[in-house]
């Protein structure tokens, strides 16, 4: 079971990279449109999010709290949200864009410092 605990959280990491990376890439390269790397990003996030938190968990004393999950639950869903409403247009607008920036790096940071 731990194995596939640490598999399922390779596989949460390379979401976010893709995530934050195809976001990054658009943003310096002045056109901002949503890329494949972000659409596969946002529901890899999504589905090893889950498979993380709910049937895996052992009850541990390390257990996260079902709040900080409940609020990693609803960023990333409006992340999933803001990145597949708008993935075949040809632009996206400016602040759009820096929201799903700006809530991938705050779920990332609730991720890493909530206890």
């Amino acid at each position: 079971m731990e194995a596939l605990r640490l598999i399922l959280r390779y596989a949460h990491l390379i979401g976010f990279a893709l995530l934050l990376g195809g976001a990054i890439a658009q943003f310096v390269s002045g056109k901002l449109r949503i890329n494949p790397a972000m659409q596969w990003g946002a529901i890899i996030q999504v589905v090893t999010g889950l498979a993380l938190s709910a049937p895996l968990r052992g009850g541990g004393d390390d257990e996260p709290s079902p709040v900080k999950l409940g609020v990693k639950l609803l960023i990333a869903i409006m992340i999933f949200v803001m990145v597949w409403v708008p993935r075949k247009r040809e632009e996206v607008n400016r602040g759009h864009f820096i929201g799903i920036i700006a809530l991938t790096l705050i779920n990332a940071a609730i991720a890493t410092f909530w206890r």
